[in-house]
């Protein structure tokens, strides 16, 4: 509703609020119960919605991470260009593309999972329901679920990951060529807030699969925990470090609080 933020880098932030949201909510709730009143019930059409509102989620706040990143890259290496590169219809073709690839890539697991027989007691030893989790409840071959499980975040976290350090690598080099020390410190202030937030979702996420690929000896406990952080954690630290550390959104914050002229 404030007009003055109406800019690409605050409607992408806005995305990664709704996203967050969309995150948090799918796991966080059902977590609670289960650490509250013990194991809980599930039916099997939810168990598959939790599940691809999760991976869709997470699908989702790495390309939006992406799209920070290039919002980023072009703010700092074309100012001058800004606005006439990142128009209102670059932007809707970004959103439609960053929407339309994290559907794509994470529906068909829904397909994989239903295709499946089930034969045994279902229980899942975790919080919430996820792709291989499912899977291996089955009384079937699921390589094909294993495989797509592995390639999914090979296409696209990895990529997205590869894409964000390129572009961070163009900042760099366009940082060290500013002219004036204000203009560096004005580069470091735009691209702080966007790098601790790459680092608070990628690493628990990433320590999460290093976990569970290499971890055998850690008890299962310790993987449930590391695995609930990176739903948990993120989005509830992105509101905090923009609201801190960019200055526009800030004083949107305090001025309710503290009319202009007294702080």
């Amino acid at each position: 509703m404030e007009r003055s933020l109406h800019q690409p880098m605050f409607f992408f932030l806005s995305m990664l609020a709704v996203t967050d949201l969309i995150l948090s909510n799918t796991c966080v709730p059902k977590t609670f119960s289960v650490f509250w009143l013990g194991p809980q019930e599930i039916t099997f059409s939810g168990c598959l919605t939790q599940m691809f509102f999760l991976h869709y989620s997470f699908a989702m706040d790495s390309a939006i991470l992406l799209a920070m990143a290039f919002d980023r890259y072009v703010a700092v290496c074309f100012p001058l260009r800004y606005t006439t590169i990142l128009t209102r219809q670059i932007i809707t073709k970004i959103v439609m593309a960053i929407v339309s690839r994290s559907f794509c890539i994470i529906f068909p697991c829904v397909f994989l999972l239903k295709r499946l027989p089930f034969c045994r007691t279902l229980i899942i030893p975790h919080t919430y329901c996820e792709h291989i989790g499912i899977a291996q409840l089955a009384c079937a071959d699921i390589s094909i679920n294993i495989w797509y499980g592995f390639a999914v975040p090979v296409m696209t976290v990895t990529s997205d990951l590869i894409l964000i350090g390129i572009s961070y690598t163009l900042i760099l080099c366009a940082f060290f060529n500013l002219p004036s020390q204000d203009a560096r410190q004005k580069a470091l202030n735009t691209c702080g807030s966007h790098v601790c937030v790459i680092l608070i979702f990628y690493t628990p996420a990433m320590f999460s699969v290093l976990t569970h690929r290499f971890g055998h000896n850690i008890p299962h406990s310790f993987h449930i925990l590391t695995a609930n952080l990176y739903v948990a954690i993120p989005p509830a630290l992105n509101p905090i470090i923009y609201g801190v550390k960019i200055k526009q959104i800030r004083e949107k914050i305090i001025l309710p609080f503290f009319p202009k002229g007294n702080y």
